[in-house]
Formats: structure tokens, sequence, C-alpha cells
């Protein structure tokens, strides 16, 4: 028999092993989350289904989804500088860089357009604000690419300008520096509430550090820490930074005496660096798939939303279309049974046109089944619309068979009678259309209901007395079936 294994001499895992088999894990983890973020993300661009109608209006949106993609096949990180003015974000950021390159001043200014082997400026206009959003793209490890987003004060914007910011730069951020230079304002608690609803990290920046004693400097962090942000933020996410420090040098002037003088020190930023890089290193990948997909599935929601309210319009002209169709049909004929089933063709061929229209391919055969199972479920509907046809088709002849041997005095009862089944027959068809959209908007589904509890909501939303005055209103318009007047 084998020798059994010593236990005694199994080698343990130590702290290091563990921790190196996690990263491994998280990494392979996060480079599925990106590969699955890339994959849905090109199956939504591409199966937009949009007409031309439908895209109008909607270039912005699809531009996103597009710009998303290409972020992902890109591997861009977007890292987004929020906060007042004179907080100092342009200097932090030109911190992290290493080099000036965003513009610094007491007001927000606009940032040429430039470009160097390592990077590139551009700006981004803001929905409902004169301001804009400057963005520079920096070349990092291999294909990836690392975006820094400064973004105008927000007491540069009021009211829905400033709500539309923090969406626009809460929904493109992977990472968000809210930066501070002091205790927090009403106006910088709000705005840092409204970004935490993004559900995005943030690392609240403490800046200016240089400019307050120890003993106050620690005292404005407690405070923020314990009390300001308690409820929105932990104190691993709240850094303090020196993005551009004044310091002091004795120099010695022409006369000899010696003066202060404040020059640029060296950037105290290494702990949000470091903040920066954890966040990255821990969970950059999968960030920057969920980030993206939460994006995508807002900007979808809003193109759905588009198309549906297009295809609902067309449809809502489509069955009016069928509805006088029909009546028009059903006035003209005065036979009963080519009245029944004109009545069934033009049913089926709504059916069809519907169903194009929502992009559900439906065979004839499955139109008149679905017919059958509207109709059946209509009930009360299709039974009176099937005695206007038998009873009132039947009157209508004999009324405009004897309409020679009356010297034409039957056509005017004809007329009557033609208009009052039409009318009938016009709002069966108007229903069945109704229903028809809704199924196929549900993607030819009926939901949890059932057909019977989505028929009857619909029925009983219908104002079938007007619809009928419509009909008969344009039908005889069209028709000129006018009643004849009383004679005094």
């Amino acid at each position: 028999m084998p020798d059994s294994p010593d236990l005694n001499h199994v080698p343990s895992l130590t702290d290091q092993d563990l921790d190196e088999a996690i990263h491994s894990f998280d990494t392979i983890q996060g480079e599925l989350n990106y590969r699955q973020a890339q994959t849905a993300l090109r199956d939504l661009v591409a199966g937009l289904d949009l007409t031309t109608q439908e895209r109008q209006g909607l270039e912005p949106e699809i531009s996103g989804l597009e710009s998303m993609l290409d972020k992902l096949d890109r591997q861009i990180v977007h890292i987004a500088a929020f906060g007042m003015v004179g907080r100092g974000k342009s200097s932090l950021l030109n911190a992290l860089l290493g080099e000036t390159v965003f513009e610094t001043g007491a007001i927000h200014g606009v940032t040429q357009i430039r470009q160097t082997a390592n990077w590139t400026v551009t700006n981004e206009a803001i929905a409902g604000s004169e301001q804009s959003l400057t963005r520079l793209t920096v070349n990092a490890i291999g294909n990836s690419k690392i975006e820094l987003i400064d973004t105008p004060g927000i007491d540069e914007v009021d009211g829905e300008a400033r709500e539309a910011l923090a969406r626009q730069v809460a929904q493109q951020a992977d990472l968000i520096l809210f930066i501070i230079a002091g205790d927090m304002t009403k106006v910088e608690y709000q705005a840092l509430s409204g970004l935490r609803t993004a559900s995005k990290p943030i690392i609240l920046v403490f800046n200016k550090i240089d400019q307050y004693p120890d003993v106050d400097r620690q005292m404005i962090y407690h405070k923020i820490r314990d009390e300001r942000v308690k409820e929105l933020l932990s104190p691993d996410e709240i850094v303090m930074a020196a993005a551009s420090p004044l310091v002091a040098k004795a120099v010695r002037r022409a006369d000899g005496r010696v003066a202060a003088q404040l020059s640029a020190g060296t950037p105290q930023i290494n702990d949000l660096k470091l903040k920066i890089l954890e966040i990255l290193d821990r969970e950059g990948k999968s960030l920057v798939a969920v980030n993206s997909l939460l994006f995508a599935d807002d900007i979808n929601d809003r193109l759905v939303e588009r198309k549906m309210a297009i295809r609902e319009q067309s449809a809502n002209r489509i069955i009016w279309n069928a509805t006088m169709t029909k009546a028009v049909a059903i006035a003209l004929n005065p036979i009963t049974v080519v009245d029944i089933l004109s009545s069934a063709v033009i049913d089926v061929a709504l059916i069809l046109t519907l169903s194009k229209l929502y992009g559900i391919p439906m065979t004839q055969p499955g139109a008149l089944a679905l017919l059958k199972k509207i109709a059946l479920t209509m009930g009360g509907i299709s039974a009176s619309e099937l005695a206007a046809n038998l009873g009132l088709s039947s009157l209508k002849g004999l009324l405009g068979l004897s309409a020679p041997a009356t010297g034409g005095l039957s056509l005017a009862a004809y007329a009557s009678v033609a208009v009052t089944q039409a009318g009938v027959a016009g709002v069966s068809t108007y229903a069945i259309g109704q229903v028809t959209k809704t199924y196929l908007a549900n993607d030819a589904s009926w939901g949890v209901d059932g057909p019977k509890a989505v028929v009857t909501r619909i029925l009983a939303s219908l104002d079938e007395d007007s619809i009928l005055s419509r009909i008969k209103g344009e039908l005889r318009a069209k028709l000129n079936f006018n009643q004849p007047r009383s004679r005094s």
C-alpha cells in the first residue's frame, strides 16, 4: 500500500499566497466581465433596429452607444474631476499628469484644443449650458488609455444645467474625483449626493491642505469625515492633497534685508495617486465594464422608449386607415357574405401590417390564428359585429334592390343603414388593431396577465361612442352619405 501523506509536512499557504490567488482570480474575473460587456454592447449596437424616421433626434444617444463600444475596444478609463470654482480641479489634474495641460485660474476658461505625442485635449458641450467639459486622453500601458475630464465649477452653472452636468459626468466616468478645499458647503454636499446616486467610485479630495496649519487641517478633515459625508462616503474614500502648494523661501533684497518669497512647491498627491491606482488595479476592468453597461442600458431605454412612441404613432395611423377601409367597404357592399369575408381580409391585412411595423415576422395563417384568438376573447363586440353584418346587410340589400321601384327614395334609408353597419364594423377593427398593437409591442406576448385580461383592459379604455361618431363623420364626408333634410 502506498504511504499515507504526512499531514504534518503539507506546505501551508501564506497570506501572500492567498493575496496572489485572490488577485489572480480577480484579474480573470475582470477580464471575463470586460469581454462580456464588449459582446453585449456590440449586440446592442448591431440590433438597434431603427428606421430612418426613428433615428432622427436620437443621433446623440446612438453616438453615445458607439462611443462606449469604442471605449471598451480601446480600453479607456474615464476619470472626472468635479467641484466648485477655485478648488484646484485643474491644478490637481496637472499634478497627476506631471505637466501643465489644463488651464488654471479663478474662473474656468476655455481650453484650446492641443495635441502632443502623449496626449490630446478636446472640449465637449454640456446640455443646457454655455460651459464645456475638457477631456484629456493619455496613452497608458499597451493599447489602454486614460481620459481625464475637467468639468466647469458646479457654481458656474445653475439649476437644470448643473443637473445635466452631474448626469453627463456620472454617466461617462469610471471614477470621480470630487475636490474641495476646506469645510464642505451646502452646494458641494448637494452635488456630491447627486453623484453618489450614480453608484460610481468617488474619491473626495481635500485639496490645498498646505494653506492650513496642521491642527486646523486635521480638525477640518475629521469634521468632513465624521459629520459632513458620513452617510455618503467611507473614510477610505477621503484623501488629502496639495496640488499646487506655495512654499515660502527666504530671499535677500537689494537693500540687504531678508524677506519671504512664495514659490511653487512639489505637489503632495502621492496618497491620491496610490488610491487611484489601488481602485484601478483592484477593479479596473470590471469597473469599466459595469459602467459601460449601465451607461448603455440607460441610453437603450431612451432609444426603446422613442422607438416605441414613434411606432405607436405609426400603428395608430395604420389602425385608423384599416378602420376606415373596412367601414367604406362594408358601406358600399350590399352582399352579406362578401361583407363578412372582406371584414376578415382587412383585419388579417391589418395584423400583418402591424407585425411588419414592429419587426415581428408573421405569416398569413399566423395572422389569421391571432385574429381568431382576439375575436374569441373580445366576445361581445365580435358577436355584435356579426349580428350587424347579418341583419343590417340583409336590410341594406333589400333597400338597395328596391331603389328602382321606389324611384330612389329607399337610398336615404340605405345610406343610414350602411353607415350604421360600417360604424359597427369599424369599431371592431379599431379594437382588434389596438389589441394587436399591444400584443406586438410586448414582443408578441400577452404578458403575465394573459390575452383575456389584456383585451378586457383595452376594451375598457376605448370610447366606443366617440370612435363610432368619428367613423360615421368621416364616412359621410368621404362617400357623400348625407341624411335627407326634413321638409317643413
